[in-house]
């Protein structure tokens, strides 16, 4: 069952997550950045590189804006949240496998 299910071209919901350490304890965003990146599987290049907006930076909670173009092919797709934190330090989010985004083709 995929994390966010949408029909080719819809740009909502948005996609919400929140990213949690190894031991569950919540990831503080404060003072990072964030790039959201999705491809489908045993691609090499992601068919989107983004920005999500920090909701909670405290309990670390991001959310993702679909751009027309991210939803327009249909397919289930992995993705992850990479987290720069100060220093240059990167730790991707889940760090455990990926989040899975359904994009069911539409009837129209």
């Amino acid at each position: 069952m995929p994390d966010i299910a949408l029909k080719r071209n819809d740009r909502l919901p948005v996609l919400r997550a929140t990213l949690k350490n190894p031991d569950g304890s919540a990831v503080n965003l404060a003072g990072t950045s964030q790039r959201f990146l999705m491809r489908l599987p045993g691609a090499t290049a992601a068919k989107v590189t983004g920005v999500p907006t920090v909701v909670d930076a405290s309990n670390g909670i991001v959310q993702y804006a679909w751009a027309a173009a991210d939803t327009d092919t249909a397919g289930t797709f992995q993705a992850e949240i990479e987290v720069t934190f100060a220093g240059g330090l990167i730790q991707t989010y889940p760090n455990n496998g990926y989040l899975s985004v359904a994009i069911i083709d539409d009837l129209g």
